[in-house]
């Protein structure tokens, strides 16, 4: 599963999506699309961008689900966090340093 994360965190575009997702969550691909275009300059299809939020739901970093005839796109941040909590593990207590 990490590797899916990795995979879908290497690229710039799909960075900038989760980075959409993360200003404002539950989009559309329109909306995703717009953004894109007018925040980077990103000219790209809505089939390309189709495709990057299907490399990013298989990864498990962005959720779909319908509303009527829309859907709407979440970031969900859990493969991240099992990431970081497996190299960084359980922060251990701070104590006080001891005054000579």
């Amino acid at each position: 599963m990490a590797d899916d994360v990795f995979k879908a965190l290497a690229d710039p575009t799909r960075r900038r999506i989760l980075d959409a997702l993360t200003e404002r969550n539950s989009q559309t691909l329109f909306e995703i699309c717009a953004r894109l275009a007018t925040r980077h300059g990103l000219g790209l299809s809505r089939q390309a961008v189709s495709q990057h939020l299907a490399v990013l739901e298989a990864a498990g970093l962005v959720v779909s689900r319908r509303q009527g005839r829309y859907k709407f796109h979440d970031l969900d941040t859990e493969p991240l966090e099992h990431i970081v909590g497996r190299w960084l593990g359980p922060k251990p207590p701070q104590t006080p340093e001891s005054t000579p």
